[in-house]
Parts: structure tokens; sequence; C-alpha cells
């Protein structure tokens, strides 16, 4: 079978593609901007790229195009399908028919930390020889890919006798066709929950319209499922009391599951209640991956993962590209790599790496912390969370922000950072103000949710060069 795939380098869809290959379909696609890491994925996948949406390619004759959620009315490409009566699908329900069916689903819902956790998840369950297969809206850095169909000659645990697919459970909405939310398609039996917050403000209203999507969820799982809900968050507990016909383990609870520890030393220690169950070091930071830490945990005891072998997946596990990742060091100076966007996200990644590096002592300065910040998601360009730009980045010490696209006044927002914050509306000149203010020890973390221009290369380079 030919499938072409419209938006085929955004991670999810990537993701389909290297599935759909992997499952012995001739797979092509298009996208407006081919670029790395997911071309070169694709590429080694043997799944030939095509830069734009001419509508010449419904030549190609595939037995079905697969529609991105980034692809619009309008899409020439697009309307020309449209126009001819050919046969698509969004990518969730292709998913859903082709993959999932027959597996034992185990999806990762929530505003933050998804992949992340995904990757956790997924991880301890490899480490268990359970072989699950995955699919993640990031690239893990222990399986160096986003996506694997897998799970033909898994064990099983005895909770289950079908092989475990691990999958990022986006919120976000289908396709141009489909507005309801990614997860919907998934029908999950094991569901972590994560956190709920506001985002998406480009297609959701307002908080209680995210809180339906998830309770929409909620109401497909099985009896014999089990849902991993983190306790601190009001908005899950909100969706859970509209109604919920499924079990319920709770996480990030003091009186109950959590994980504890210390970002200076690594350590991390699983918790019940007052009880240690198991502890372990591992090289994340922050009380954010701990929570994630805590659900991975979880789900994967479902699974047949006992909570030995997990903790000590977690004390191996390398990330996710773009989270945390170190991409080079000039001059004494760090360059740090992290998707963070969301202002929740941004605060509790710099509160983390704060306390990773310390405060300094009496005789010895604390390293500075630059943070780099690019405000490119929908929610951020149309200026809904701005007042709260300037609280999620107190940890560091100074802000430098890349803003040319914004509808709104960013310098405005970030006025009470004062002399702090500096805004930059060119990429070069931002490079050169970063690389003049950097001295060494300082550690600077680059956060975007999008390739901000090849900045990090660029600012080593400067830096290299800088006197």
């Amino acid at each position: 079978m030919h499938i072409h795939i419209l938006g085929i380098c955004g991670t999810f869809m990537g993701g389909i593609a290297q599935l759909a290959r992997a499952a012995g379909h001739r797979v092509t696609g298009c996208d407006s901007d081919v670029y790395p890491p997911m071309s070169d994925q694709l590429n080694a996948a043997g799944i030939d790229l095509v830069e734009g949406y001419a509508p010449d390619q419904t030549g190609f004759r595939p037995d079905f195009f697969i529609v991105g959620n980034a692809i619009s009315r309008g899409n020439p490409l697009l309307e020309e399908i449209l126009d001819k009566n050919l046969p698509y699908l969004s990518g969730p329900q292709w998913l859903a028919d082709h993959v999932l069916r027959g597996r034992h689903v185990m999806a990762v819902a929530g505003t933050h930390g998804k992949t992340t956790t995904t990757s956790m998840l997924a991880w301890i369950l490899e480490h268990a020889g359970l072989n699950p297969g995955f699919l993640i809206g990031g690239v893990p850095i222990d399986f160096g890919v986003s996506a694997r169909l897998s799970g033909k000659s898994s064990k099983f645990s005895k909770s289950f006798d079908s092989p475990c697919f691990v999958i990022e459970a986006d919120e976000y909405d289908t396709a141009f066709c489909d507005k309801r939310s990614k997860f919907i398609h998934y029908r999950p039996q094991t569901t972590i929950m994560n956190n709920l917050e506001f985002d998406h403000a480009d297609i959701f209203p307002d908080l209680a319209a995210i809180e339906a999507q998830f309770h929409h969820l909620v109401r497909t799982l099985p009896r014999t499922g089990l849902i991993v809900s983190n306790a601190a968050e009001e908005g899950l507990e909100r969706v859970l009391a509209r109604g919920c016909w499924t079990p319920v383990e709770r996480f990030n609870d003091r009186q109950g599951w959590h994980v504890e520890g210390e970002d200076i030393d690594g350590s991390i220690r699983l918790m019940y209640g007052g009880k240690l169950l198991g502890e372990t070091h591992w090289t994340l930071c922050g009380d954010h991956n701990r929570a994630n830490a805590a659900a991975a945990l979880l789900a994967a005891r479902r699974a047949g993962a006992p909570f030995d072998a997990g903790l000590d997946a977690l004390s191996r596990f390398r990330n996710v590209k773009r989270r945390m990742e170190l991409r080079g060091t000039a001059r004494g100076i760090s360059v740090f790599d992290d998707f963070a966007h969301h202002p929740t996200a941004i605060a509790t990644t710099l509160a983390g790496f704060r306390r990773q590096i310390g405060h300094g002592s009496t005789n010895t300065p604390p390293p500075r912390l630059l943070a780099v910040l690019e405000p490119r998601s929908n929610t951020m360009k149309l200026g809904v969370m701005k007042n709260l730009l300037p609280g999620s980045l107190a940890d560091a010490d100074q802000v430098f922000c890349y803003a040319p696209h914004l509808s709104w006044d960013i310098t405005a927002a970030l006025a009470p950072l004062g002399n702090r914050a500096i805004v930059v509306d060119d990429i070069d000149e931002l490079v050169g103000k970063i690389a003049a203010f950097a001295q060494r020890g300082d550690q600077i973390l680059v956060m975007s949710n999008g390739g901000f221009g090849g900045i990090h290369e660029k600012l080593l380079t400067a830096l290299e060069q800088s006197p």
C-alpha cells in the first residue's frame, strides 16, 4: 500500500510515517519546511520527501493520503484532494485503525511533560524486556527514533496478553475535518494524566473547553483499565468528578504515591506516604520530572515492570532531545536546549536548573543562569499568557528574548524584570549580545518549541570567537 502524508516533518506525522514504513507500506510525504532531525529519520527509513504542497502530487496516485493537523483549508494539495474526491484520513484515525487495534495502549496526556513521561514509560518497559511499540512527540536519546512498531516478540505481563504500545496523547485537534482532540481516537487501556492547564488558545476558548476534552477521553476508558492521575492538579480532579468508570491511582500525593529527591546530587526516592519503596540517582532535575517519574513507574507496574526495574531504568534514562539537552560548551560557557514554551514549563525548568547548578557559597559566586526565550507557540503569539512571563523567568539572572513576529508588546510585558530582560528582533544581533554578555561559568538555557534559527550553533561559534 502506498501512503502519501501531508505535513510529514512534524514530530507526530513523522512518527506515523515511520510506523507505516515499518509495517511494510510504501510511504512518501511533503512539508513546507523539510529539516532535521525528522528529515534525517525519514530519509534513514527510506521515505521520500517532497518540498511544498504542489497540487500535482495527486499524480503520485497513493492508495490514500494522510492529512496532518497543521494542514488547513486553502492548502493547494488538500484542495486538489478534496476537488478530486480522493481518499484521505487523519493521522490519529489511521493510527487507531492500523496500529493500535489489538494492542494494550498506554497513553500519556497532559499540558506539560507528555514527551518526557512517554519516553520514561517506554524506556522502563524496554528495560523490563517488554519490547514496547511507541509514538513520541520528540526523539528519546535512548531509542534514537520517535516511533517504533515493535511488540511482535514481546513477553507479556500477567495483567494483559497483548503487546504494549506507548503513545503521547495530545489534546490538540485531530485534523481540518475532525476537531476532536487527537487522544479521543486512541482508546487506551492505561492512561496517565499528568496535569491540566490552559493552552492552545488558538483552538480552545478557555480551560473548561480543554477539561471537556479530557472528560471525553475518560468516557472512553474501560472498567478494566487504569488511570494514573496527578493528585495535585485541580483541573484533573474536576475532570474525574464529572464521571469516571475506571480505577484511578493518584501520584504526586505526599500521603500516597510520590517521588522525592534532590537536584544537586540527582537522588530520587519512590515513596508511598512515609514509606521508602526504592531509590536511585539520575541525570534529570526538577519537581516536574520527579512527578513524571512517579507516573511512569505506576503505569509501568501495570504492564508488569516492578518498581526496582523501573528505578534502575530511570537511573540509565538519558532524556529526550531538546529537553535540557547540552548542545555544547565554549570558553567554559555551556549552552543547553529546551522545548519549554508555556509559562509553567519555563518556570519549573528554570527552577530545577537553578537548584541543580546551585546558589554558590560565601566565597564562591553561583553560576549565572542566562535564559534565551523565543515565544512562538500559538498561545504565546496570541498574548494570552504574557502577564505570566516575568514570574516564570524569575530564576534567570538575565533574560534574552527574540520575538520579531508577536502581535503584542513583549518589551512592556517583561518590564517588571527591569534591565534583566533584553528584547531583540534580529537573531544575529541577539547572538552578538549574548556572546558579549556571557562569561566563563555561565549556563545558557535556550527555550523554544521551534528551530530558533539555528541559534545554538551560532551562539557556540560566537562564544568561541569572542575575546
